[in-house]
C-alpha cells in the first residue's frame, strides 16, 4: 500500500531564513517560492532534490497547527514524513481498520492532492502524512 517517500516536512519559524540556509549553506538550487495554504494554517516552500523533496512549513495565521510544535522547538525541526498512496480514501479506511488514529478527513495539501495525517502516538512518535499520488497531467 505505501508508495514512495514524497517529502520530509520541516517546521521553521522563518521560511525565508530557512530557504537561505538550504541555498547558501547546503547548495540547494531548486527551491520554490513560498505559498500560503490558509486552509492548513501554513505557508510552504519545496526544496526539490534529486530524490524527493523537503517541505519547509511556517505558521500561517494564529490558529496554525504547527505553532505549538514551534513553541516546543523554537528553532524548528522535522515535523512529518510524507508517503504517497494510490487512493487516499482507501488508505484512510485501511489505517482505521488497522487501529491507526487518522487526524483529519482527506483535504487538499501543498501538492494539490488529497492528504491525511496519522497520529504520531500510533507510529513510533512520527507524524505521518499520506498523500494521494498526483495523477498524470496535474
Amino acid at each position: 500500500m505505501i508508495g514512495p517517500l514524497n517529502h520530509v516536512g520541516i517546521a521553521v519559524p522563518d521560511i525565508r531564513e530557512a530557504m537561505t540556509f538550504y541555498r547558501e549553506t547546503l547548495g540547494a538550487t531548486d527551491i520554490t517560492q513560498p505559498k500560503p495554504l490558509p486552509q492548513q494554517g501554513v505557508s510552504f516552500a519545496f526544496i526539490n532534490l534529486p530524490a524527493g523533496q523537503i517541505e519547509l512549513i511556517e505558521p500561517y495565521g494564529e490558529a496554525s497547527p504547527i505553532a505549538k510544535f514551534l513553541e516546543r522547538n523554537p528553532k524548528g525541526g522535522q515535523h512529518h514524513v510524507c508517503f504517497e498512496v494510490d487512493d487516499i480514501h482507501a488508505a484512510r479506511d485501511r489505517m482505521v481498520e488497522r487501529g491507526m488514529r487518522v487526524l483529519n478527513e482527506p483535504r487538499i495539501g501543498a501538492h494539490g492532492t488529497p492528504v491525511i495525517f496519522l497520529h504520531p502516538g500510533d507510529s513510533g512518535g512520527v507524524l505521518i502524512e499520506l498523500m494521494e499520488s498526483p495523477k498524470a497531467g496535474h
